[in-house]
């Protein structure tokens, strides 16, 4: 085990990755460091939401490393990621619909005792507010961005200590989109959670994160400092569309 994997959260090494015969990912090298913001970007198809599905268990790992604290945990089912404390936040269906917010966050902190159900849910509460005026209505009847911030407040009762982000703010608008954004950052902040984020919003994605990975075709094209690939005219314009 190396002294960089030690200090890593995650740490992903010659990854090759995909979907039953559908090969995605090759050779993918990456990591995200502890209580930072590691942001994801490139076009579509590029491989993006098959990394964090590679490191959640949903994808067929065919070779290379997926360590969490040094330790593997490549070819774990997801329900066992989940339990060191791992959390997935899939683009569509991540709440139950037709459940109450309330309900919904129960289900959610199935995991944990009633002591600790019952100090939970007022801080998620105070976090989400909005989630607190309609705790008896039903998922279904929230915006996009309110069932958005109720996918996130689903993961947070279960106190992760890794949060994997894939496009939380498509087909929101700009106003709900920084709202989102700007409550992914707090939890950093408040809570010292490591965020990996997928994001098409790719300018404010960049602004928040600490760190980020380009990919394209499969394979990793830039990693650095967010303000390195703002301020790299040729990538930036090749493969985000940024002038």
């Amino acid at each position: 085990m190396s002294q960089k994997q030690i200090h890593s959260t995650i740490h992903v090494n010659a990854l090759n990755s995909g979907y039953v015969n559908s090969h995605i990912l090759f050779g993918v090298d990456f990591e995200a460091k502890e209580k930072e913001i590691t942001v994801i970007v490139g076009p579509n198809g590029s491989g993006k939401s098959t990394l964090l599905k590679s490191i959640f268990g949903l994808c067929n790992v065919y070779s290379g490393e997926i360590n969490y604290q040094g330790i593997s945990i490549a070819g774990l089912s997801p329900h066992e990621v989940a339990r060191k404390k791992i959390a997935y936040l899939p683009q569509v269906n991540n709440v139950f619909k037709n459940l109450t917010i309330k309900e919904n966050l129960t289900m959610a902190s199935y995991t944990l005792d009633a002591k600790q159900q019952s100090t939970r849910l007022p801080e998620i509460f105070e976090m989400f507010p909005i989630l607190k005026k309609y705790e008896k209505s039903k998922a279904d009847t929230l915006s996009g961005g309110e069932r958005q911030m109720l996918a996130m407040a689903m993961a947070l009762i279960r106190q992760p200590k890794v949060m994997l982000f894939d496009e939380p703010t498509a087909s929101l608008s700009p106003k709900l989109a920084d709202e989102v954004l700007s409550k992914i950052k707090q939890m950093r902040d408040d809570f010292g959670i490591t965020i990996i984020l997928v994001e098409q919003n790719v300018k404010r994605a960049l602004k928040m994160g600490d760190y980020v990975y380009l990919l394209a075709n499969g394979k990793g094209v830039f990693k650095g400092k967010s303000e390195e690939l703002l301020s790299h005219p040729e990538l930036g314009k090749l493969y985000l569309g940024i002038n």
